[in-house]
């Protein structure tokens, strides 16, 4: 066998050179497999939204017009035209993007190849850090200006366009008023319709679009609040400017009770628009704060919100706003067969500070990363309500399970407290591990997250947390333990936690972090700075020690395995792929069929019914053709499990010693690198300030990601001062990267 040699010392046999040389060009097969995807989905999103911002002006609607024309004739007609125009690109951006996941996979993390100097980026820079949006980064401040330049731009040429038609009649002047009314409100309705194309887009928890640009659903949310807003005013205006010239000729009765066959259907308009008025005043700031379950309850009427539009419209205009609608039935009705199957709770371990650790049962095939959230229905307790939480372990402490913190601040946690802490008491201790059953189950959506580990693309991070913010940061850095002591990717290297608590009683939450993944070598390529203001205590308690505290453990030895569905969309991508394809298609089908062989034929031309076939066909198409992938699915994943060996009682029993009860080798190796790491300071809040100056010192020129979980207050305290230093920012200094990790859903 030949080999290359270079001064005299063998490099690469050529079996090495062979094996290299067909991996370089797989890499490049897929490199530009890849590159050629979002070239791609760029220009069918770019020219999705132009069609939209542009279609006020007249070279575009002129256009869209005879695009209707020529189809006219087809199967499908206008209503098939538009869904093409307007819908279609949504889906293709789906197809796309599940090409692309399943073409890029699971690449290795490896450190991007920058230049020497950090750079600025758009969506982690903050512009602004106050007011109404809360911290909006570039990015965002660049989609909101487009929006509004949108809003006023349409507005203003409807105005000029409208005004020179009305001049033009020979009507009296207070009919011309009117006239000019009903035209403005028609008009709002179309931008409204715009943004409604948008507003279920954000919302879809296990999105393929969200999952493509790795935008988590707990920050995609936020759109979703702002475009709520917008659309809600765009149809009251649209509603108001038709109420009041019908008010002032006497009509306003007949006309909201209207309910035509060849036009809009006013009677369904006004249902709606009452459902989506009840929804957004319920989602004001100041109504949730008051009554969170008012909010969530009042937001089931979607469903009528939707259905009326629909009705109200008729199908070929609802096909101009379908796909959003579209994607989000597809998602809904997976997280609904997700939430049917009950989860064992095999363990639950109660701290000092209110804060309750959930152990759940999950299939090895699940993945998640260490940034992800669960939703958790316990109907022991509710079964109407459903409370997010982040996912406290890493991926790497074990296969088979997955454990969350809860902290009792409601009626729901201080229900689940009082039922663990009564099965504590209650628990025969005599009976044998085999006897005992799980005592608690739940129903859980999710895991949803980041699609790629955010804490993996940074060397340098900065996490800083209020409260129980910490949870998420305890998954990420036992993850990067694992990943460090188990030789897998993993580029940080310098983290900072910043840490605010009221009261010292919260201190033992540090504890959770696994200890198994704790090494005293660790502390030779990990440099770990951990910095914990206890703001409401001016000195430490006289029996605070070393150790970060005690937890008292409730487990739950389980006789028969139950653990988290997979059914989810941010799991199993080709199988998520095969959904959204299938589903498409039949929904698809099914509109061609009723069109060739029922409405075609039967000269069906009533505007409300044919839009009610049309939310039909597509909840039809998702149930019956999606149902179908969905039970293949769920077969293909029992027999995977099926082939898995079984470890999971072996697990089970690991998770409970070494999570919860804590052995002493363990623990005291854990809390000793823990406490050594870190610094308590009493009587103070973080000076961000003087944070910031001490890591632009220490660290250099270098990108830092910087994470923060905890309240509004404290994210724009971060993103304030990471914008005066981005904006006075020396040659020799970082670049911070501000992003957030909340749960105001």
């Amino acid at each position: 066998m030949g080999e290359y040699y270079s001064d005299d010392k063998p490099l690469l046999s050529t079996d090495d050179l062979s094996h290299k040389s067909e991996n370089n060009k797989t890499h490049f097969i897929k490199s530009t497999a890849k590159w050629g995807l979002k070239l791609l989905m760029w220009v069918v999103f770019v020219a999705w939204l132009a069609l939209m911002f542009f279609y006020p002006s007249d070279l575009v609607n002129h256009s869209v017009n005879r695009w209707i024309r020529a189809s006219e004739g087809t199967v499908f007609g206008i209503a098939g035209s538009l869904f093409t125009v307007f819908t279609g690109p949504v889906i293709i951006l789906a197809f796309l993007a599940v090409v692309y996941l399943i073409i890029a996979g699971e690449d290795e993390i490896q450190e991007k190849k920058t230049s020497k100097q950090p750079s600025f980026r758009l969506w982690t820079f903050p512009v602004l850090v106050d007011g109404p949006f809360g911290v909006v980064t570039a990015a965002e401040f660049i989609g909101i200006l487009l929006l509004a330049v949108f809003i006023f731009w349409a507005c203003a040429k409807y105005a000029v366009s409208d005004w020179d038609l009305i001049s033009n009649l020979e009507l009296p002047s207070f009919r011309k008023s009117c006239f000019m009314l009903e035209l403005a409100g028609l008009r709002l309705g179309l931008i409204g319709l715009f943004c409604f194309a948008l507003l279920f887009l954000p919302i879809a928890r296990g999105s393929i679009l969200l999952r493509l640009i790795n935008i988590p659903f707990e920050h995609a949310t936020r759109y979703h609040v702002w475009l709520g807003h917008l659309t809600m005013l765009m149809f009251t205006l649209h509603g108001l400017f038709f109420v009041i010239p019908w008010a002032l000729e006497g009509r306003l009765v007949k006309e909201l009770l209207e309910w035509k066959d060849i036009g809009v259907a006013n009677l369904a308009g006004v249902i709606s628009l009452v459902a989506g008025l009840l929804m957004w005043v319920t989602s004001l700031p100041g109504v949730r704060t008051w009554s969170f379950e008012l909010f969530f309850y009042t937001h089931q009427l979607y469903i009528v919100f939707v259905v009326f539009l629909a009705l109200h419209v008729g199908d070929f205009i609802f096909n101009m706003a379908a796909g959003g609608v579209f994607l989000f039935i597809l998602d809904r009705f997976l997280r609904f067969i997700q939430s049917r199957k009950t989860v064992d709770i095999i363990s639950a371990t109660s701290l000092p500070c209110g804060t309750l650790e959930l152990v759940l049962s999950k299939p090895a095939s699940l993945k998640y990363n260490a940034l992800s959230f669960i939703f958790l229905q316990i109907r022991e307790l509710s079964w109407l309500q459903w409370h997010p939480f982040s996912v406290s372990s890493s991926p790497l402490d074990g296969k088979h399970h997955m454990s969350v913190l809860v902290k009792v601040l409601g009626k729901w946690t201080d229900k689940l407290k009082g039922k663990i802490s009564n099965n504590r008491d209650e628990e025969p201790q005599e009976l044998q591990q085999s006897q005992l059953q799980s005592l608690i189950t739940a129903s859980v959506e999710g895991p949803y997250g980041h699609e790629s580990p955010y804490h993996l693309t940074y060397k340098h991070l900065v996490f800083v947390a209020g409260g129980i913010g910490i949870s998420p940061f305890l998954a990420v850095l036992s993850d990067i333990m694992h990943r460090l002591k188990e030789g897998k990717p993993c580029i940080s290297r310098n983290i900072l936690i910043v840490w605010a608590i009221k009261k010292s009683d919260e201190l033992p939450l540090l504890s959770m972090i696994n200890a198994k993944s704790i090494d005293p070598i660790l502390s030779d390529c990990l440099n770990l700075d951990i910095q914990i203001y206890v703001t409401r205590e001016s000195e430490p308690k006289l029996e605070e020690g070393k150790t970060f505290g005690t937890m008292n453990s409730c487990n739950y030895p389980i006789s028969k395995r139950s653990d988290i569905s997979v059914l989810v969309g941010t799991g199993d991508t080709i199988w998520a792929g095969i959904y959204i394809l299938v589903s498409t298609l039949g929904f698809m089908l099914l509109q061609a069929l009723l069109d060739a062989y029922y409405i075609n034929p039967n000269g069906i031309k009533t505007w409300w019914y044919k839009g009610l076939l049309l939310v039909v066909c597509m909840v039809a198409g998702v149930v019956v053709f999606g149902g179908l992938t969905v039970g293949l699915w769920h077969l293909w994943e029992r027999k995977v499990t099926a082939l898995q060996p079984e470890n999971h009682a072996c697990e089970t029993k690991t998770t409970n010693t070494a999570l919860h009860d804590v052995a002493v080798e363990h623990k005291n190796l854990s809390d000793e690198f823990i406490v050594n790491a870190s610094t308590i300071r009493y009587g103070c809040r973080p000076d961000f300030k003087e944070t910031f100056e001490m890591i632009s010192e220490r660290w250099g020129a270098v990108d830092v990601g910087v994470l923060v979980c905890g309240p509004c207050a404290l994210q724009s305290s971060v993103a304030r001062e990471i914008r005066s230093r981005s904006l006075s920012r020396k040659h020799n200094h970082p670049v911070f990267h501000f992003n957030s990790h909340s749960f105001d859903l």
